[in-house]
């Protein structure tokens, strides 16, 4: 809606929705149950305001809540939509491809695409209160990726740092970010080396769509004394190879590269 003066403004109801998925995003760090007070300090609400957003989503099964503490968790609905969209987008297809790399190499195989600024894994790995799903793009070898081989017109290649951003890994400045980009392009491959948890290495690959960009990064991480400097090209090997199934795997066939294009 836009006023006389010229200026817009969200449609009646706007505010309340986004308010709503602020909720649902408290979520996002995989910790412990959320009370009221929890939500309304992280959103910057009054306690009664988180109250009723919260009161709200439980009614329509987006939040469930614990009778003993109040406390507030994901409920059946975000169960029921993340179930759907992970077999919509045949991410079920890719879990095999994911469990036999991980037996080949003895590291923990992943899964990741981009959602705004930040990388979430989408498949393989574990999800535990220390392992989240959601991280800074800046801050992990399969977000480098991401960034490295952004869509083709440009959408999100400029992203602003992030206010969850790593502590250890704080975002560079847009001139040091293109830079690193222009080398994990040429490299064809990012690593991280503990940037993301100590005694943990990491290195990742894009899953390429025909147009050049990166539909997912695929990311094989272990520990440092197994994933060495001289069976790093072992492992890019063995990574690059699940990562030309999935493509086959995860895109439509208008999407996939042709089939030459993929055997580097």
């Amino acid at each position: 809606m836009t006023t006389e003066a010229g200026i817009v403004r969200p449609p009646a109801g706007a505010q309340a929705v986004r308010r709503a998925l602020d909720v649902l995003h408290c979520f996002h760090d995989n910790g412990p149950d959320l009370s009221a007070s929890d939500l309304a300090r992280r959103l910057g609400l009054s306690t009664s305001t988180a109250h009723r957003l919260a009161r709200t989503l439980l009614g329509a099964g987006f939040l469930d809540q614990d009778a003993r503490t109040a406390r507030y968790r994901l409920g059946p609905a975000m169960t029921e939509l993340g179930r759907l969209s992970y077999h919509q987008r045949g991410l079920h297809l890719a879990a095999p491809e994911l469990s036999d790399l991980a037996e080949r190499t003895g590291a923990t195989a992943e899964l990741a695409l981009r959602s705004g600024s930040h990388v979430v894994i989408v498949a393989g790995g574990p999800v535990t209160p220390k392992v989240g799903l959601r991280r800074p793009l800046h801050s992990t070898a399969p977000g480098r990726v991401l960034l490295a081989w952004p869509p083709a017109d440009g959408a999100g290649a400029r992203t602003p740092p992030s206010p969850y951003a790593s502590a250890e890994r704080p975002p560079a400045e847009p001139p040091a970010r293109d830079a690193e980009s222009a080398r994990v392009r040429e490299a064809g491959y990012a690593l991280d080396d503990g940037e993301r948890a100590h005694g943990v290495r990491t290195v990742a690959v894009p899953v390429l769509a025909r147009a050049g960009h990166a539909r997912f990064a695929l990311a094989l991480r272990t520990h440092p004394d197994l994933l060495t400097d001289a069976r790093l090209d072992r492992y890019l090997a063995q990574a690059r190879a699940c990562a030309r199934a999935l493509e086959v795997l995860l895109l439509t066939p208008a999407e996939r590269r042709d089939p030459a294009e993929r055997t580097g």
